[in-house]
């Protein structure tokens, strides 16, 4: 893949736009599908892979243009159909279109309070972009509209122009509401129920906000002033943030409604528990869950190795096992850390992989090779009980399993030796067991995700959940999408409560 520069890229935009400026409104859908797609700038792959600066520049106002013109504007939404937190993606793609910077802006925030976010980290090719009538057109889900850029685009856009605006919230109601967790649900829950006019109160476990957004996605790719930033606009609308604050621990669920009169709770801990493959060796020096490995690194900046308190291990030839964006993030972070050698492990072929595919094509462009249809049999440690090697098995594919994918089988005698200091685990991650563990009335399924109803209400009166801690581990998008049913159903709630009281002004 040849890697054109920003400037490169920058300077062919600005000589197509001219061709579309005067006919943004009059071009027919046909002549709409024949412009050209615009490609994200990114850092050359030999400078980034050094360094933990973000991969993805975003585009020029000109490539934003461009591709906002490509867009159909068609008349069934196919689009906020697939959106989970429905944002009107034709109406501010034609704001950004005629340059209505702000506009588009606030048609975001109609909806989500994190476009800087979800524009970086959602995985729009398997959601928004996966109907889109453009991608349809070229029969290419990689040519629908960029959808996700743009919305991280006018993200930006405010950010650098210092024109983010505050959303506007209704009169305090007297109402309390409790989130537990400051990842991607928990935030939605409390701009949406703050906007309502109840005090929210959000409870963080660890010393920094935005939990799986901070601790586990590198900041190449979501850069930590832009989680900052995007929380700083919740402390603007009033909400209460209380770090350090374990929820089971420093104090039981129900107290927060019992003893602490908040009025209804949203619980969004997430899927923090690791999972191994469950084989020799795994408690061997030099074996990571991508998890641990992952929170080192981002969360206790591990990586700034002259004066963070965590260390990191030192590594020089490193195997990955799995295929998820997880699994590529863990690959790229060991690159970075200095390994010569990184080797993504995965048991079935690249079409198989769940991780998105620029997440692929940035590893593959940074040097990550890249071992399918093998997995590990047994890690090997020497006499100091430290890594040393990997036994692999070969696998060819079957019939498809349950996920639809087809299933890996292991081809007989196909044993080899892998020869790495370090393993990194990254095949999942479970439901976090605190909350279940600390409160037995509240029900949960066989893997420990919290049971919800349609409104993500639990077994227990006024308390909802949602995330990860819900769906097992998923995307911040569908996160979100759950937080923001959780809280109509809260706002809702209260809502109908204060119509009841005696000095209710109704």
């Amino acid at each position: 893949m040849n890697h054109h520069t920003p400037e490169q890229l920058a300077d062919e935009a600005k000589k197509i736009i001219v061709e579309y400026l005067d006919k943004i409104d009059d071009m027919k859908p046909k002549e709409r599908t024949k412009i050209p797609p615009q490609e994200m700038p990114a850092q050359d792959p030999i400078v980034r892979s050094s360094n933990l600066d973000e991969v993805a520049l975003g585009y020029t106002i000109e490539q934003a243009r461009i591709e906002a013109m490509r867009c159909l504007q068609c008349v069934k939404k196919t689009c906020v159909e697939d959106c989970p937190v429905r944002i009107d993606i034709p109406r501010f793609i034609n704001h950004i279109a005629h340059a209505e910077f702000e506009s588009a802006a606030a048609v975001i925030k109609e909806a989500s309070l994190l476009p800087a976010i979800c524009g970086r980290v959602c995985p729009q090719e398997t959601q928004c972009q996966s109907n889109c009538a453009v991608g349809k057109a070229l029969k290419d889900v990689d040519k629908s509209v960029a959808i996700g850029r743009l919305e991280r685009f006018i993200a930006d856009w405010e950010r650098a122009t210092g024109k983010i605006a505050t959303p506007e919230v209704k009169p305090e109601t007297g109402k309390k509401v409790a989130i537990v967790g400051s990842g991607p649900a928990g935030l939605v829950v409390a701009a949406d129920c703050r906007r309502e006019g109840h005090h929210v109160t959000i409870f963080e476990a660890f010393h920094k906000l935005g939990g799986v957004l901070r601790y586990g996605i590198p900041e190449f790719r979501l850069p930590n002033d832009i989680i900052d930033k995007e929380i700083d606009v919740l402390k603007a609308m009033g909400v209460e943030f209380k770090t350090n604050f374990v929820v089971g621990r420093t104090r039981k669920l129900t107290d927060l409604i019992e003893k602490d009169g908040y009025n209804a709770i949203f619980v969004g801990t997430g899927a923090g528990l690791p999972m191994f493959m469950g084989i020799e060796g795994e408690s061997l020096v030099g074996v990571f869950s991508a998890n641990e490995y992952l929170t080192r690194a981002n969360l206790m900046r591990a990586f700034d190795k002259g004066h963070a308190d965590t260390p990191i291990y030192n590594s020089v030839n490193v195997a990955v096992l799995g295929g998820g964006n997880v699994a590529m993030d863990a690959a790229r972070m060991a690159k970075r850390l200095g390994a010569k050698n990184v080797y993504v492990v995965y048991r079935r072929t690249e079409v198989e992989m769940p991780a998105r595919k620029e997440e692929v094509a940035h590893a593959k462009e940074e040097g990550i090779e890249f071992y399918f249809l093998q997995n590990a049999k047994r890690i090997i440690g020497d006499e100091n009980g430290r890594v040393k090697a990997m036994e692999c098995l070969r696998y060819e594919l079957g019939e498809p399993d349950q996920s639809g994918r087809r299933r890996p089988v292991v081809i007989p005698n196909s044993e080899f030796i892998l020869n790495v200091d370090t393993v990194i685990v990254a095949i999942g991650n479970g439901s976090n067991p605190l909350i279940s563990q600390t409160t037995p009335q509240m029900n949960v399924n066989k893997w420990g995700n919290i049971i919800v109803d349609e409104t993500q209400k639990t077994s227990i009166d006024r308390i909802y959940a949602g995330g990860d801690i819900v769906l097992g581990a998923a995307t911040v998008i569908l996160a979100m999408g759950e937080g923001r049913r959780a809280a109509a159903a809260i706002n809702k709630m209260l809502a109908e409560e204060i119509e009841k009281e005696p000095n209710s002004s109704n």
